[in-house]
């Protein structure tokens, strides 16, 4: 049975880049994590085999792990309400009322940060020292949330105050203090891996009033990983994550033009199959698991 054919029974309720979501009842929505890809507010014409797994996988074992610190909306990945086909890529979750926010926590310059300092010595608003290179370790980590896009747009970074406007003083500061202390703990663990997690976002709704962490977490989708013995400020990193996509789609081997209309190339095989690779590694690492273990419904 294909996983479509599994699914018929549920109504479809929206599309994200990667995630398929669908209803089970009043209370239960069922996350189907597909193998696409997206970069730079595209989605990919190439899906990266095994990707949905190991953002289900990835997602489950640090809701475990950070459960001491905040809730999170996960009730099962092995219930019989779950199709068989789509077993180990898909997560029965709890409904919430979702936050607007993209809760952002960043260890490091890289990425949009880095953009941002370098135009105006600051990200969303938050003063850096100067002389600061790409990827170097900032003095502190810092809370640079995003209004979240919709599909095909991208995320825009906002300030603090943007998020105490939008949510209110009370909650923002909630996000704040819980999307750092997520950030610290698994940044920790992960250090005891043999991984840098530079930076990464976060998720949050609410629950009869109560913040609950929600959609995926910690995964190479959402966050950058860096092997630490190779790290050097000064520098791009090799990453765990779909840097490494990013890379091939900016390099003159795709031919692409990021500021064209033209939507990105298709992957070579081995771009995909390295990427592939690069996912389930990070899994690997930071779970101290075998994927081969992980459930695979097809």
């Amino acid at each position: 049975m294909t996983a479509a054919s599994a699914l018929a029974g549920y109504p479809h309720l929206t599309s994200g880049k990667v995630r398929d979501i669908y209803v089970v009842d009043d209370e239960l929505l069922l996350f189907v994590a597909t193998d696409r890809i997206s970069a730079y507010d595209h989605v990919l014409p190439t899906e990266i085999p095994d990707k949905g797994r190991v953002l289900t996988a990835m997602s489950v074992f640090w809701f475990d792990l950070l459960s001491d610190v905040v809730g999170n909306h996960l009730v099962s990945v092995d219930d019989p309400r779950i199709p068989g086909a789509v077993l180990g890529r898909a997560m029965l979750v709890r409904r919430l009322d979702m936050l607007p926010v993209e809760c952002v926590a960043r260890g490091y310059l890289t990425g949009s940060g880095l953009l941002d300092y370098r135009v105006s010595g600051s990200v969303c608003g938050i003063a850096l020292p100067p002389g600061l290179v790409e990827s170097a370790e900032l003095p502190e980590p810092i809370f640079t949330p995003a209004r979240k896009a919709e599909l095909g747009a991208h995320d825009e970074n906002i300030s603090y105050d943007a998020v105490a406007a939008t949510v209110g003083a009370d909650r923002a500061a909630e996000l704040r203090e819980t999307t750092m202390t997520l950030y610290r703990r698994a940044g920790e663990h992960a250090a005891t891996r043999g991984v840098i997690l530079a930076d990464t976002k976060f998720e949050f709704g609410v629950r009869d009033g109560v913040l609950v962490l929600a959609d995926e977490v910690l995964t190479p989708d959402s966050s950058r990983y860096w092997p630490s013995d190779t790290y050097a400020a000064g520098r791009p990193q090799p990453s765990f994550d779909k840097q490494y996509v990013r890379d091939w789609l900016t390099s003159p081997e795709s031919g692409w033009d990021r500021h064209g209309e033209a939507p990105p190339p298709p992957l070579p095989a081995d771009v995909a199959d390295a990427t592939r690779a690069r996912y389930i590694e990070a899994y690997e690492r930071i779970s101290g698991g075998s994927f081969a273990d992980w459930p695979d419904g097809r």
